[in-house]
């Protein structure tokens, strides 16, 4: 029988799922399987799906869970590679050759090297989670670059040498899939797509994430933003507005008034785009949490 690999404490996706709830993150079985594949076969994690249905937040809690450091490279459009890997502190070097006057100074030496995330994972990787966030906002250059890095954790720098990751770090990367991924790319991961969750699992996060909200007024948050979630908004709202909604309608309920008041004048909570509040001002009531005792 073939033995089974412990990750960091984690032997099976019930332990990882239980773990992550702990951490106050409700995954699916889909979700803490493929995580528990990624850690026990050392492969990254790639995680799709509409922005904010919890793509950070879970690497985040595996990060929590596995008591390691998250570093994260927060990818925007013409992102390169010196602000992924390493760049070196010119003005110190120039400060060092000063105070150096005539005298040797080496210059390469690792007190002038200003470490970047994946650098500074290559340096740690026993002790860090690396978060690639939203990689679909760089462009095609700079996933290829990441597709060698991942290939064998290892970064050229021509003054020192070669850094080799000691052993695979544990990696995570999130897309919105505002673009497709190159196929070598997800090759190299295990994969899962994170959809929006159903309402009862929306509302025990909620209940999760928020003490003071009651599970009814969760419940009731989590189907009216399945109601929101069905138009056609600009930016529909996540799991983290519905926490935050929740909470928010929870404090103007406890100054006084109603619950439909509460929920109004707190929409913008919910909806964080003029387009959006306009196209629901019509029938606001319609999309209100119901039923709140």
């Amino acid at each position: 029988m073939a033995v089974r690999r412990q990750v960091d404490g984690i032997a099976s996706p019930v332990q990882l799922r239980d773990a992550l709830e702990g951490a106050q993150y409700l995954a699916d079985e889909a979700l803490s399987t493929a995580g528990y594949l990624a850690l026990a076969l050392g492969k990254p994690l790639l995680l799709e799906g509409f922005p904010g249905v919890g793509k950070t937040g879970a690497a985040k809690a595996i990060a929590a869970v596995l008591t390691r450091r998250m570093i994260r490279l927060q990818c925007y459009e013409g992102i390169d590679a010196s602000a992924a890997l390493y760049e070196w502190n010119y003005p110190r070097q120039m400060l060092a050759i000063r105070q150096a006057g005539d005298g040797h100074v080496n210059l390469y030496s690792d007190q002038f090297l200003l470490a970047r995330p994946l650098l500074d994972a290559l340096r740690n990787p026993s002790e860090t989670l690396l978060l690639i966030d939203e990689i679909d906002r760089s462009d095609h250059e700079f996933e290829a670059f990441l597709l060698e890095f991942l290939s064998d954790f290892s970064i050229s720098i021509p003054e020192t040498g070669t850094i080799r990751a000691s052993v695979h770090p544990v990696v995570v990367l999130t897309s919105n899939r505002t673009r497709d991924l190159h196929e070598a790319l997800r090759r190299r991961c295990v994969y899962n797509w994170i959809d929006y969750p159903e309402p009862e699992q929306e509302a025990r996060i909620i209940a999760a994430r928020a003490s003071t909200v009651a599970i009814e007024t969760a419940r009731a948050v989590a189907a009216s933003v399945e109601r929101l979630r069905a138009e056609p908004l600009v930016k529909p709202p996540g799991i983290a507005e519905s926490v935050e909604w929740a909470e928010a309608a929870t404090l103007l309920r406890q100054q006084g008034g109603t619950w439909p008041e509460a929920f109004r004048r707190s929409i913008g909570v919910a909806l964080k785009s003029q387009d959006d509040l306009q196209f629901v001002a019509p029938g606001l009531d319609s999309f209100l949490p119901r039923e709140v005792r």
